[in-house]
């Protein structure tokens, strides 16, 4: 027997400060569980004397419907879930944003997570929203595949769209030919190989790329695109002047220090190829410490035109992602396509931001 707010021993009440469940309101009203729910729900018929008990037990024990709860059990067909690698990046909260735009002006619910680049965890919340029947699961951005993932993640995409759903990658390739999802994305290796053409037709012949993460599909898509325009120009990719230590301020400001500290000091290189804009920005802070002066000693050029890209000084040059573009486009065609079991390719262009980080050379 439980104590009552004023202590009395009574079925059916609870104890000050204890969390009201739906059994409770079910106990005191003296009806099953299920007309509770049916009640508070308000789309089943129930009996008139049935609804006035409930709802004056609810009154009573203060009862307040979970309503995130009601929102998986019921509303999942109108969810869009997204998958981030994290909520701070201005390259994922870009994407995001067109997402939750797209998806309120059509009356869906969207909910996001991040991954922290966990697969193990991405994996675990894309079965999770498959059992909630969320109408569409975004994946975006890159990741680090292996053959587990691969084959766990087609099954899930088979499964969403077996129930009507749709397994959307925003931003990065379908884990196999045959698997039943819309991809949206960007041409990441053109994006890298116009960034490294565009070095290359300012005289600079000895491009270093940091600020990649080896194995992951967007550093390995800009890495080949990289090495592509190299090869173009008649030019041997030096893996010496590639420094694969991850995307990220934190990482480019050590890639370069790497380098630097190989060269004690003197760089051998006249330009660097960033894989993202916050690897650019930190890159030049770290070239400052040595005395180098951009774009006077060495050239800096960035991906994703991040809005830290036209507050560094001097101005970065990088190529443009449209990042909210991608994120509507992808609930869009998730939303209005009729095609479940095959899959669908579309892909977003890219184009050259040039500011004032990247000098031509003299000719030699």
């Amino acid at each position: 027997m439980r104590q009552n707010r004023s202590g009395q021993g009574e079925l059916g009440v609870i104890t000050v400060g204890e969390r009201v469940t739906i059994r409770d309101v079910a106990a005191r009203a003296g009806v099953s569980v299920a007309t509770v729910s049916r009640v508070l729900a308000g789309n089943y018929p129930t009996s008139a004397a049935s609804r006035a008990k409930v709802q004056r037990a609810a009154k009573d024990l203060d009862y307040v419907v979970n309503a995130h709860a009601r929102a998986l059990a019921g509303a999942g067909r109108k969810t869009v879930a997204v998958l981030v690698l994290d909520v701070v990046s201005s390259f994922y909260a870009h994407i995001a944003q067109g997402v939750e735009r797209e998806a309120a002006k059509r009356g869906r619910l969207c909910m996001m997570f991040s991954t922290d680049a966990d697969p193990a965890r991405e994996l675990a919340i894309v079965e999770m929203m498959r059992e909630q029947a969320a109408e569409a699961v975004l994946l975006v951005g890159g990741v680090i595949e292996d053959e587990e993932y691969r084959q766990r993640m087609s099954r899930y995409a088979e499964l969403l769209a077996a129930a009507g759903s749709r397994l959307v990658l925003v931003g990065r390739p379908a884990p196999a030919p045959h698997v039943p999802a819309l991809v949206v994305e960007y041409d990441n290796e053109a994006g890298a190989y116009a960034i490294t053409s565009h070095l290359l037709g300012a005289g600079h012949r000895r491009i270093a790329l940091i600020g990649y993460r080896p194995g992951n599909t967007t550093g390995e898509a800009r890495v080949r695109g990289y090495q592509r325009a190299l090869t173009d120009h008649g030019i041997t990719p030096e893996p010496a002047l590639q420094v694969g230590v991850g995307f990220g301020g934190e990482h480019g400001y050590h890639a370069i220090r790497q380098l630097l500290e190989q060269c004690d000091g003197k760089p051998e290189f006249t330009a660097i190829f960033a894989g993202d804009d916050q690897v650019a920005a930190a890159a030049i802070r770290a070239l400052s410490e040595y005395g180098l002066r951009v774009p006077d000693d060495i050239s800096v050029a960035g991906y994703n035109d991040d809005p830290v890209a036209s507050d560094v000084t001097p101005g970065l040059t990088t190529i443009h992602i449209p990042g909210e573009a991608l994120g509507r486009t992808a609930v869009r065609l998730a939303l209005e396509g009729t095609t479940r079991t095959s899959q669908e390719r579309h892909v977003l262009g890219t184009h050259i931001v040039v500011r004032d980080s990247v000098r031509r050379l003299p000719p030699a």
